[in-house]
Formats: structure tokens, sequence, C-alpha cells
């Protein structure tokens, strides 16, 4: 089953394909999306890569954690679930 990774402090010049790429290295890349800025149009600078595998999962976290990519120190660990807001409108 496949495992969502975040991965953070990435370079605003930093790609989907790059970091496909650099992901690669330690199996099958379901998929990479960086999340971009829905009013400038720029990255936020932080992603997430989609592994095939808990164990390609844990040898990427292993391999890029604190490593340096496009100038920057990347933070990579397991994604967490985002917690659900209240869209009932909040009278109380």
């Amino acid at each position: 089953m496949a495992k969502k990774l975040y991965v953070g402090n990435l370079s605003y010049n930093t790609t989907e394909d790059s970091l496909r790429s650099m992901f690669a290295a330690y199996g099958n890349v379901a998929s990479a999306k960086i999340i971009i800025d829905r009013e400038t149009g720029n990255s936020k600078g932080f992603g997430f890569v989609e592994m095939g595998t808990d164990e390609e999962a844990t040898a990427a976290i292993l391999g890029t954690n604190g490593a340096e990519f496009d100038g920057r120190q990347l933070r990579v660990n397991e994604a967490m679930d985002k917690p659900r807001r209240d869209r009932s409108g909040g009278n109380w």
C-alpha cells in the first residue's frame, strides 16, 4: 500500500519532476505534488510524495531527511492526515 510523505523546506524553484526524480532512487513514486499558493501561483515551499510501499517510504525518509536539495536542507517525514474542519457555518 502506498505511503504519503511530507517534504518540507523545498526551494521555491523545485519542480514536481525534480522531486519525483529524487525520490525515485528509493523506489516507486506513485505521485509527487508541490503545494502552490492560489493567489500568487508560487510554491509554498512544501509538498507531498507518495511512495509505492511502506519499505520504500522508510528508505526515502532515511535517505532524504536532512539532505540538501536545490540549496535547501529537506525535512521529510510521514504525512499526517489533515484534521477535519467544521464547515457548518460557525453559529454557536
